[in-house]
């Protein structure tokens, strides 16, 4: 279930964006799933078309879904591929950060930070 905070400062097409990615994560969306055509989730969830085609796009970029042309959009087995890259690297940043001595608890401000960084436009 998707829901939008709209008193919460995160814009509403990152709050969908996250929550779809952490369902295809968690795989409560199993990879082959049919997603809402981009109308019918705006329609839904009381959202402008433009915003839900956003989310798409980022997570069609991401490599969570895929857009078969008409037949719609898809949670793409690419995704497990994705969470696999990212935990190599994260096992490979840990590495990095036990080897020059940094603090774990400094090592995830950092990541924390560059993630903030990464999800503004």
């Amino acid at each position: 279930m998707i829901v939008i905070d709209a008193a919460s400062p995160t814009p509403p097409y990152e709050q969908l964006r996250a929550q779809l990615a952490r369902q295809i994560q968690d795989r409560s969306l199993a990879v082959g799933t049919r997603l809402p055509t981009i109308r019918r989730l705006a329609a839904d969830l009381g959202l402008a078309v433009n915003t839900v085609g956003r989310a798409y796009r980022e997570l069609e970029e991401a490599g969570l879904i895929e857009t078969r042309g008409r037949a719609g959009s898809f949670v793409s087995a690419a995704g497990d591929q994705a969470l696999e890259q990212a935990r190599r690297a994260a096992r490979d940043y840990a590495a990095v950060i036990a080897s020059i001595g940094i603090d774990p608890a400094e090592a995830i401000r950092i990541v924390e930070a560059a993630l903030g960084h990464a999800s503004t436009p």
